[in-house]
Formats: structure tokens, C-alpha cells, sequence
């Protein structure tokens, strides 16, 4: 029998990092047409894939961990800046939500290979 159970920590991680990222969002009194606007804008990374399949996982999950969305939502604490906490906290929805529905960081072997499953 496989044990499916890390999968299902991972999506449910994912809800989590996505709910959360929108009630700060909103409780911030951040609008919600720039949400919506940019809540796809890190899958634009997808356009790396013309440059062949190791160029475009590169980017891909580049724009697909929570790496840089920490660093903004840092800095704008830190500086007392709204922008950049703004622009984290809709990254770390779309990753969230990525994650909650399955999509994990690619393999350059496909783009459905993908750390938590082949989507």
C-alpha cells in the first residue's frame, strides 16, 4: 500500500501558506482587483520553457518556491512598505494555491513531473 500521506501534508500546507497570505492580504486593506490582476502572474515563468525544458524548470521554480515572496514580505515589514509586502503576499497565494491543487516545482524530465506528483 502507498502511503499517500506526505502529498496530502504538502497540499494541505499549500491551502494553508494560500489562506493565510488572504486574510493578511485583506486585513492589510490591500485591493482585491490587484489580486486578482497578478494572482497568475508567476506562471508567466512558463514562457522559459521556449528556452528548452532545464531553462524553463529553472524558471519555473524559481518563481514557484517561497523563497522570494519571503524576501519581499521581509522588506516590506521591515521598511514599513506596503508594495512589497503587497506583491508577497499575492505570490505566496498563487504558490499556496498551486500547491493546494497539486502543482508542485517541475523535473526538467516533463512539466507534469513535479515534486509531488505527476500532475
Amino acid at each position: 500500500m502507498i502511503n499517500h500521506a506526505p502529498r496530502i501534508l504538502l497540499r494541505a500546507e499549500g491551502l494553508a501558506v494560500a489562506v493565510a497570505a488572504i486574510v493578511l492580504y485583506f486585513h492589510a486593506g490591500y485591493p482585491w482587483w490587484l489580486l486578482l490582476v497578478l494572482a497568475l502572474a508567476p506562471d508567466l515563468s512558463m514562457v522559459g520553457y521556449l528556452a528548452g525544458p532545464t531553462f524553463g524548470t529553472t524558471a519555473y521554480d524559481a518563481a514557484h518556491t517561497y523563497v522570494s515572496p519571503i524576501v519581499l514580505v521581509t522588506a516590506g515589514v521591515l521598511t514599513d512598505s506596503s508594495i512589497p509586502t503587497e506583491l508577497g503576499l499575492i505570490w505566496f497565494t498563487h504558490i499556496g494555491v498551486d500547491r493546494a491543487l497539486g502543482y508542485g516545482l517541475k523535473y526538467p524530465t516533463g512539466f507534469k513531473d513535479t515534486h509531488l506528483q505527476r500532475v
